[in-house]
């Protein structure tokens, strides 16, 4: 095939701290390191800065200055006068709008539910969705979950939705500084990350935690990692009502995560669902024991390497909160069967399969 134009949204790589803009990030960067002739052409409000891509000619930054719908509209003119292709991390209108095929990235079906609070943008994604789904030449979903739930709303993206998983970077199975002491972490600690927000579950995670028998609870505190989201409220109520055991660190930056999920005694991520569940692979890397949903994707990603509760039942997270703390013996095999699970997931791979359904969607519009 020749060499493609491939417009990508690349907007959260700067503007999302965490989940799609990690994503964006891990792309960009796996792309980089792929040996394709390609050119790919970043559209976004403001410009990421990375060394992978800084010296390699074939990325270039595109700057719309506009919110939404108008950003989209106007990327998607843009795009149509200069690429073959686009990928839609962050806009299923970009993927409807353009004259050019376009695939786009789906990582859930959250704006759907109707079981938990839901970000503003929500809305927005349940109109332009259905858009895509009939418009774009090709749908990714980041998980098996994602598509199955994707393909039971709308049965015609069956035929264009292709799972591409995700992975975690190679810097969290290195070796990582400890950094426990810089925030004041002093005895062990279970953690949590991610944005604070409802599906995370956080509120049923302190009440488990608190309700520990004494002397596990009296020995570990819950350090909770990440920017404050939306609907917050039961979570703020939940952590002042424990705050002598329960650390909310807020958004850490992304250097320090690797440390953080080395020294943790436990990862606890009993999410209500996800598309995928990043920060699981992620501490599974880093050789931590992880305690998960037993929802959504995330079987998926932990399969046999990690440990499983029911995230609608606080006394089944306390269970398992309880019966791993007790175990230094068991944290250390399933830390190590994390790991090598975790090895099996690459974000070349993610990069190489996403690259490749940029050419099937190219391809058939020639």
């Amino acid at each position: 095939m020749p060499a493609l134009r491939i417009a990508i949204d690349a907007r959260a790589a700067a503007e999302v701290p965490a989940g799609r803009g990690r994503y964006v990030r891990e792309l960009l960067r796996a792309l980089a390191g792929l040996d394709a002739r390609h050119r790919f052409l970043l559209y976004a409000r403001t410009a990421w800065r990375d060394a992978a891509l800084e010296d390699d000619g074939r990325f270039a930054w595109r700057i719309v200055s506009a919110g939404e719908p108008q950003w989209s509209a106007l990327a998607a003119v843009r795009a149509s006068r200069e690429s073959d292709v686009v990928l839609a991390t962050n806009s299923y209108l970009l993927a409807a709008l353009g004259r050019v095929p376009a695939v786009a990235t789906v990582f859930d079906l959250a704006p759907f539910r109707r079981d938990v609070a839901l970000p503003r943008g929500a809305g927005f994604e349940r109109l332009t969705l259905p858009l895509a789904v009939r418009r774009a030449a090709g749908l990714l979903a980041i998980s098996h979950a994602t598509r199955e739930d994707l393909v039971a709303r709308f049965p015609r993206a069956a035929a264009k939705a292709t799972v591409i998983e995700l992975a975690a970077d190679a810097r969290f199975a290195a070796d990582a500084p400890p950094v426990a002491a810089r925030y004041g972490l002093e005895k062990p600690y279970v953690l949590a990350l991610g944005t604070l927000e409802p599906r995370k579950n956080l509120p049923r995670l302190i009440e488990a935690f608190a309700a520990l028998p004494p002397a596990l609870r009296d020995a570990h505190e819950l350090v909770l990692v990440g920017g404050s989201g939306w609907a917050t409220g039961e979570i703020d109520a939940a952590i002042a009502a424990h705050r002598d055991r329960v650390r909310p660190l807020g958004h850490v930056p992304d250097d320090d995560l690797p440390g953080l999920y080395r020294g943790a005694a436990l990862f606890a991520y009993p999410s209500l669902f996800e598309g995928f569940g990043l920060p699981v692979l992620e501490a599974m890397a880093a050789g931590t024991a992880v305690l998960t949903a037993n929802v959504s994707s995330l079987p998926e990603v932990g399969g046999d390497a990690v440990r499983y509760a029911d995230p609608t039942d606080v006394a089944s997270i306390r269970d398992a909160l309880a019966a791993l703390l007790a175990d230094p013996g068991e944290r250390a095999r399933l830390a190590a069967a994390a790991r090598e699970r975790a090895a099996g997931f690459s974000w070349e791979r993610t990069a190489r399969e996403t690259l490749a359904a940029l050419e099937r969607a190219a391809g058939g519009a020639t």
